[in-house]
């Protein structure tokens, strides 16, 4: 039986069942999950291991690439710029990067970089995964680039494209890189041990990820899923690399654990202010659920609601409970939920990889414990 550390308060002891649970059934090699409510902690559980041979433990301060989780920092940074009028997410890209305009992108709106709808969810041009390592090489690329389809008109998941796109408006307005930002203006005030972008003095602490199995291949594949995930091709490994998590990858780089996940998410879920800290005001904050798209994701293939950078619930997907809640994940199963009507943020964040993009049976426990909690 894998020993769970951390505090866990009385009334979520159903998440530290659930928790101790994914462990047991061999779900689980190491992880954490974290939950706040209102803002403050109510749940800050790890356990297991850091490594597959088992011989270090997952400690306290653990951090691990989180992959897609990734986003949804973007998405904090891109409403607290909106929030103080410094962006807005009606107006087009071109405004604030005049050189995206180029190729008939002279009306691609800011939230259509938020809901995927863009187009431009891969790269034309033929890329290494080290190209990714080269930021000016990436935007520059993107912004010559003619969309897919037309903007707007559907999603098709940004799967790393996102971030280039997102942060590179954040550059353009605060004259900060993203990785920059972020940690200045969102992670240091909230007290957050994540990072987009980092030398080698946190490299102790690091997590490397359980590859997951190989997919089985799809008898048809959806429209832009080869385009936008094969070029370039990154694998799980590419994460272990010092050049990875130097680099700032805004989408898909990002290291944390689920203590540090839930202290910037919860803002969201708050309403904008969580621990004495507002990034932004509620108004603001519950413009995510503004839908910018829902039906078949022509990159995953999933039926999939989108609002501003987040996944929406939906009768295709259900996450937690009622409308106002706000999600996502990242490759192999990390795991973020926002309900912003009752001040929740569930965090999962692990080391052993599955397949899959939006969670499974080892988050959807989690989510429905915390829930299970509230409700009781």
């Amino acid at each position: 039986m894998t020993e769970i550390h951390g505090t866990c308060d009385a009334r979520f002891g159903a998440v530290r069942d659930a928790f101790a649970a994914n462990f047991d059934r061999g779900a689980d090699v190491g992880a954490s999950v974290a939950v706040h409510l209102d803002g403050e902690p109510v749940v800050d559980l790890w356990g297991g291991f850091a490594d597959r041979d088992r011989t270090t433990p997952w400690d306290r301060d653990t951090i691990i690439n989180v992959w897609s989780t990734t986003k949804t920092m973007t998405f904090v940074a891109a409403l607290m710029l909106a929030d103080q009028g410094v962006i807005d997410f009606d107006e087009p890209v071109a405004r604030y990067w005049p050189e995206f305009a180029a190729s008939g992108k002279d009306g691609v709106l800011v939230r259509h970089l938020m809901g995927h709808t863009a187009g431009l969810s891969g790269w034309q041009e033929k890329l290494t995964p080290e190209d990714l390592y080269d930021w000016e090489k990436a935007t520059s690329l993107l912004a010559a680039q003619e969309p897919w389809w037309e903007p707007g008109n559907g999603s098709g998941y940004h799967a790393i494209t996102q971030g280039y796109l997102i942060g590179e408006v954040v550059r353009r307005v605060t004259g900060q890189s993203f990785g920059t930002f972020f940690r200045s203006e969102i992670a240091e005030p909230l007290g957050a041990d994540f990072h987009v972008g980092f030398g080698p003095e946190l490299d102790d602490r690091v997590a490397l990820v359980i590859t997951p199995p190989k997919p089985e291949r799809p008898e048809v594949f959806p429209p832009m899923m080869v385009p936008t995930m094969a070029n370039p091709l990154v694998l799980a490994k590419q994460s272990w690399d010092r050049a990875w998590r130097q680099a700032e990858i805004p989408a898909a780089g990002g290291h944390g654990n689920a203590r540090s996940v839930a202290a910037v998410q919860s803002v969201l879920s708050a309403g904008g202010e969580a621990r004495g800290v507002r990034l932004f005001s509620e108004a603001t904050a519950r413009r995510v659920l503004e839908e910018q798209a829902h039906g078949p994701d022509l990159v995953l293939g999933d039926q999939l609601r989108f609002g501003l950078g987040y996944g929406l619930n939906s009768n295709e997907l259900p996450v937690g409970r009622g409308e106002a809640v706000a999600f996502w994940g990242g490759y192999g199963g990390s795991f973020i939920v926002n309900d912003l009507d009752r001040h929740l943020t569930i965090a999962y964040v692990m080391n052993k990889m599955e397949l899959g993009t939006v969670g499974g049976p080892r988050s959807t426990a989690l989510v429905d414990a915390a829930y299970a909690s509230l409700e009781a």
